[in-house]
């Protein structure tokens, strides 16, 4: 059961937002990838702030998550793309509902 999540909130630099919105397009198969990460979203929450929510079953898969291939790839371009550090928090999924099919 998906018990454990993460969301990260990205602030654009100006005139950076459509380089953020294509890096998290990419992130999409990185995420396929990672066997420990069923849920993963990439979102636009208004023109300049972005997320990225993403969902486990164990801690180990959330703390798997924080150090594989998209976390790395997220801080190697947080200078270039974003106006201050990714802000990382950790969250408890209390309750789940997925009726979608694989996007």
């Amino acid at each position: 059961m998906i018990k454990f999540a993460l969301f990260a909130r990205l602030e654009a630099k100006p005139g950076k937002e459509a380089e953020v919105q294509q890096f998290l397009e990419a992130g999409l198969a990185m995420a396929r990838d990672e066997a420990t990460t069923p849920i993963w979203f990439a979102l636009r929450l208004s023109p300049t702030t972005f997320g990225v929510f993403d969902a486990f079953e164990t801690e180990a898969g959330r703390q798997a998550h924080l150090v594989g291939p998209i976390a790395q790839a997220l801080m190697a371009k947080a200078p270039e793309l974003f106006a201050k550090p990714p802000a990382i928090e950790p969250i408890d999924v209390l309750g789940l509902k997925n009726a979608a099919g694989v996007a």
